[in-house]
């Protein structure tokens, strides 16, 4: 296909009406998000939709989730795209009409508008068949919010094989990007992250008699202070790290001294000599201070991310993918963010990209960060994302990565 072709082509997708029906389904996923592996609803939907269009549907070892195979027919490359189908433990406060239903439980990070743009996606390439060759496997993957997260799982059940995935595509929505602009980044855009819990033992008695116990609150306390010593003298300052505690849960009265406390928390990188030690250094120190103290502690590790690294080939056809598009438009190089996305796992194994989709607006309230009670997206973005996605797609079947166009 030429590059007169793909210009044709582009033309073609973005007349397609089928922004209608796509807005439709963003807002009622959005209407009804689901937890991470508990995406019941959230998956037959997609199923639904997703067999509508003809498509072949295969499903792993996990409750939730499946992948879909559109196959022209014809011999050629095996392109993926992959959406993350949940959603955060988060109470919504937006207001709007298509807000959860379900309390306590929101898409704060647009899980929803991935959906969107997975299915307009599919709808434009099936529209366009006879214009593909190949193969393109559609992803609909759980737990991205969860760690160890739902990739390695569909990793490990074959999603790329049968036949190989030759590249895989992704996108993030991102509120730091004015709608009308997508971002692209070579290389590290999201760091590693290792996930933790530290339960500190101690000795439980009342709070008249501190002689006779072993505070585990004070002991978690002296952990938390002394983690910090991890970032500000055990690495190097040059190398990012970011060490979080999130929760710490202990305790049942205030005239009790508890015997047991646990600390949740994150250890974020982008080294990865420096990733590969965090989880001894994070140990060594935890249980150095409470043997100080005369507490034991257990550290558990609740999994981990790699960082994500975009290919830069995959990138500059994203790019032209999207100026043949819109080429009024801007494609932006967003910074790197100590954030963390499971689709590195597909990237360990083949070539691709993720791109951002701006989706910012602050008129509209479009402005907040990820996963903020409050967060909203410029419904506009959502047809620059499936029509970029499906253009690069088409590119990526008719001029597989490593040989001439």
């Amino acid at each position: 296909m030429t590059s007169n072709n793909l210009s044709a082509v582009a033309a073609r997708l973005i007349a397609i009406p089928i922004e209608k029906s796509v807005l439709t389904l963003r807002r009622k996923l959005h209407r009804y998000p689901e937890l991470s592996n508990r995406e019941f609803r959230t998956t037959l939907t997609l199923k639904k939709k997703l067999e509508k269009l003809g498509l072949t549907i295969s499903c792993g070892k996990t409750p939730t989730g499946l992948w879909a195979d559109l196959d022209s027919g014809r011999p050629g490359p095996t392109v993926a795209v992959r959406t993350d189908i949940d959603a955060l433990a988060v109470d919504e406060q937006t207001g709007l009409p298509c807000a959860s239903r379900h309390p306590g439980v929101m898409h704060a990070c647009g899980h929803d508008v991935h959906m969107a743009v997975l299915i307009g996606t599919a709808k434009l390439l099936t529209r366009l068949r006879n214009d593909l060759v190949g193969r393109v496997r559609f992803i609909c993957q759980p737990a991205e919010e969860q760690p160890p997260g739902g990739a390695r799982s569909l990793v490990e059940a074959g999603v790329l094989k049968n036949p190989a995935v030759d590249v895989i595509l992704g996108l993030h929505v991102d509120p730091a990007l004015p709608v009308g602009t997508i971002g692209l980044r070579d290389g590290v855009n999201f760091v590693a992250v290792h996930d933790f819990d530290i339960r500190v033992i101690g000795r439980a008695a009342h709070a008249a008699l501190p002689h006779m116990a072993v505070d585990a609150l004070a002991v978690a306390s002296e952990i938390i202070s002394g983690l910090q010593q991890v970032v500000s003298r055990q690495t190097d300052p040059l190398r990012p790290v970011v060490i979080t505690l999130g929760t710490i849960c202990g305790g049942q009265a205030r005239n009790v001294i508890p015997g047991e406390v646990v600390i949740e928390g994150t250890a974020r990188s982008l080294d990865p000599a420096i990733t590969r030690r965090l989880p001894g250094l994070i140990k060594k120190n935890a249980v150095g201070i409470g043997r100080g103290l005369g507490a034991r502690v257990e550290v558990v590790s609740r999994g981990a991310y790699p960082p994500l690294r975009c290919d830069s080939t995959v990138n500059a056809r994203i790019a032209e993918s999207f100026h043949r598009l819109y080429p009024k438009h801007r494609v932006m190089e967003p910074p790197l963010v100590m954030g963390s996305e499971d689709f590195a796992c597909y990237l360990e194994q083949v070539p691709g990209s993720m791109f951002r989709l701006g989706i910012a607006n602050k008129a509209q309230g479009a402005d907040k960060p990820w996963h903020h009670p409050a967060f909203k997206v410029d419904e506009r973005a959502i047809k620059i994302g499936y029509t970029v996605m499906a253009l690069t797609v088409i590119d990526l079947l008719h001029h597989p990565l490593g040989k001439r166009r």
